[in-house]
C-alpha cells in the first residue's frame, strides 16, 4: 500500500502527517494507498507554488492555453477506460457509469477549449467626443477547488479547466477517499504540456480544507459536497473577503403523472434513485404518484428493484456497485430504521441478502406511504433509497416538493405538454426534468443549483463558470493629440 503523494510545481512531494486515511476499494475493501489528513506545510507550499507561476501563466496568449486544453481533450479521450476504471476501482460505481461521468468531464474540456471566443471583451468607441471605452476579462490569480469522492473525475474537470484558459492558477485538494483519479489526470495535464505550478495536487482532510479557506493568496474557492459543509464553506471562504461557490445537496423529487409511460419512467427512475447506489447530487430520492399512477407503477417497479444486479462495478452486467465505506452504508441503514419508525411502508428492504461480506453493499430501498413530515422525504439520505408518496393533482404534488430546503432537480414524467409546462414554471429548482430521471445539463449550460443546493452567485460550468473564474476591468480612454484626417 503506497504512500499518496502531493503535485506541487511538478514535483511529487511525500506528505508529513499525524493523521492519515486509507483509500479503500468500496467493492472489495483492499486499501489502494494512504493520504495525509494534516499536512500542515504542503497547502502553503502548494498557493507559493501557484503564485509563482501566475504571471507566466496569465500573460501566456488566450490560444496557447486553449491548444493546452485540445491536447488535454485528446488525452482525456485516447484514456477514457484508464480513468473509468480507476473512478469504478476507488468510488465503486459501475463502469458504464464510470465511463459516463469521465465523457461529461469531457464535456467541459471542450467548453473551455473555446474560450478565446467565450472571453472576448466588449468595446464601444466615442461614448463621448474621443472618448471609448471596453471591457476586458483578467484572471484572478491563486484559486482553489475541494472536491467530493463520488465524482473524482468530472468535478475537478468542472473547475479546472475553465479556471485555467481564464489565466488562473490552481491549487486541487481532492476528497481523501477518492485522490486516485485526480493524480491520474495530473499526469496527463503534464502531458499536455502545462506548465509546472500552473495546477497542483495537495491531499488532506478537513485542517486542508480550513486552510484553503482563509489563506490570503487564494482568491476564489470552488467547493462540491453535503449542504452543512457548503454552508460552511461559503460563510467562511467569503468572511475571508474570496469569490466562492459551493455547491450543497438535495432532495430530487420526481412527479409521476396518471398519463406517464410507465416502462419508460420506471427505467429513469431506477437509474436516477439507484444508479452510482444513490450516491448523487442528482439523485430522485422522492417519487411523488399523482392520482391513479401508484397503482400502475408501483408493481414494476418491485420487480425493476428485484431484478436489479449489484455487485462489483468491474463487472459491466452489474447494475450497480457499493457504497463508499462502511460508515455510509450504517448510515444509510439507520434512515431506513427510521423511515419504519415513522410509520413509512417499506416495500423493499435493502439490507437485506448482501452481496459480499467484504465489500460495502446495499441493495435498493424502495418505501411506500411516505408522508412530508417524515425525515427521508425531508433529509438528503445520499443512498439507494427511493420514498413513495401520495397525491390527488399536479398543484398538490408541486407544492409538496416545494416544502423541501433543496432545490437541485425535479422531474415530471408525463405525455401532457400542459402539464409538463406548469411543472416547468411552478417547480422551485435550478435543474428541471421532463421525462428525464437525471436532469444534468451538458457543460455549456450552469449547473444551477437553488436554495441551499447552492451557495454563491455564479454557478459551475457554461459561461457562469468564467465569471466566476475572471474580474471585468472597464476601460476609458481619450488620446490627446491625435491628429483629425
Amino acid at each position: 500500500m503506497a504512500t499518496l503523494k502531493h503535485v506541487i510545481g511538478g514535483e511529487r512531494i511525500t506528505p508529513t502527517a499525524n493523521q492519515w486515511e486509507d483509500v479503500i476499494n468500496p467493492a472489495t475493501g483492499e486499501m489502494l494507498g494512504t493520504v495525509p489528513l494534516d499536512d500542515t506545510h504542503a497547502l502553503d507550499r502548494a498557493v507559493q507554488r501557484a503564485a509563482e507561476a501566475f504571471e507566466a501563466w496569465a500573460t501566456t496568449p488566450i490560444l496557447q492555453r486553449a491548444r493546452i486544453m485540445f491536447k488535454f481533450h485528446d488525452l482525456m479521450t485516447r484514456n477514457q477506460a484508464d480513468i473509468a476504471r480507476s473512478v469504478t476501482i476507488e468510488h465503486g460505481k459501475t463502469l458504464p457509469d464510470a465511463s459516463l461521468e469521465v465523457a461529461r468531464a469531457i464535456e467541459v474540456v471542450e467548453l473551455a477549449a473555446s474560450a478565446p471566443s467565450l472571453l472576448k471583451g466588449e468595446v464601444l468607441p466615442d461614448v463621448s467626443r474621443g472618448v471609448d471605452t471596453m471591457m476586458v476579462r483578467t484572471p484572478l490569480g491563486v484559486v482553489a477547488g475541494i472536491t467530493p469522492f463520488n465524482f473524482p473525475a468530472m468535478v475537478p474537470l468542472w473547475m479546472i479547466p475553465p479556471a485555467l484558459v481564464s489565466g488562473n492558477t490552481f491549487v486541487l485538494k481532492p476528497s481523501e477517499k477518492t485522490p486516485l483519479t485526480s493524480l491520474l489526470m495530473m499526469e496527463l495535464w503534464e502531458e499536455a504540456g502545462l506548465p509546472p505550478g500552473v495546477l497542483n495536487v495537495v491531499l488532506g482532510g478537513r485542517s486542508t480544507v480550513d486552510q484553503i479557506l482563509t489563506h490570503p493568496t487564494i482568491k476564489a474557492v470552488s467547493f462540491v459536497g453535503s449542504q452543512p459543509v457548503a454552508e460552511y464553506i461559503y460563510r467562511t471562504a467569503a468572511a475571508a473577503g474570496k469569490r466562492v461557490q459551493a455547491l450543497g445537496g438535495a432532495k430530487n423529487y420526481h412527479i409521476v403523472m396518471p398519463d406517464a409511460h410507465i416502462p419508460r419512467t420506471v427505467e429513469a427512475l431506477m437509474g436516477s434513485a439507484f444508479g452510482s447506489a444513490g450516491e448523487r447530487c442528482l439523485a430522485g430520492s422522492v417519487a411523488i404518484a399523482v392520482g391513479s399512477a401508484a397503482e400502475r407503477l408501483i408493481p414494476t417497479l418491485r420487480q425493476a428493484i428485484r431484478d436489479w444486479k449489484v455487485g462489483s462495478g468491474l463487472d459491466e452486467t452489474n447494475d450497480m456497485g457499493p457504497v463508499i465505506r462502511e460508515q455510509s452504508r450504517e448510515r444509510i441503514s439507520h434512515f431506513i430504521r427510521t423511515g419504519v419508525e415513522e410509520g413509512a411502508a417499506l416495500l423493499e428492504d435493502g439490507r437485506e441478502n448482501p452481496v459480499a461480506a467484504e465489500g460495502f453493499f446495499l441493495r435498493p430501498t424502495l418505501f411506500d406511504e411516505v408522508t412530508s413530515t417524515m425525515t427521508i422525504a425531508r433529509e438528503e439520505i445520499f443512498g439507494p433509497v427511493l420514498s413513495l408518496m401520495r397525491a390527488p393533482d399536479l398543484k398538490t404534488a408541486v407544492d409538496m416538493a416545494n416544502q423541501s430546503q433543496f432545490g437541485n432537480t425535479a422531474t415530471i414524467y408525463t405525455e401532457s405538454g400542459a402539464a409538463a409546462r406548469y411543472f416547468r414554471d411552478h417547480i422551485e429548482v435550478g435543474m428541471v426534468g421532463v421525462n428525464i430521471g437525471v436532469p444534468a445539463p451538458v457543460a455549456i449550460f450552469p449547473f444551477a443549483g437553488w436554495k441551499h443546493s447552492f451557495y454563491g452567485d455564479l454557478h459551475a460550468t457554461g459561461m457562469d463558470a468564467f465569471r466566476f473564474y475572471t474580474e471585468e476591468k472597464v476601460v476609458i480612454s481619450r488620446f490627446w493629440g491625435t491628429e483629425q484626417p
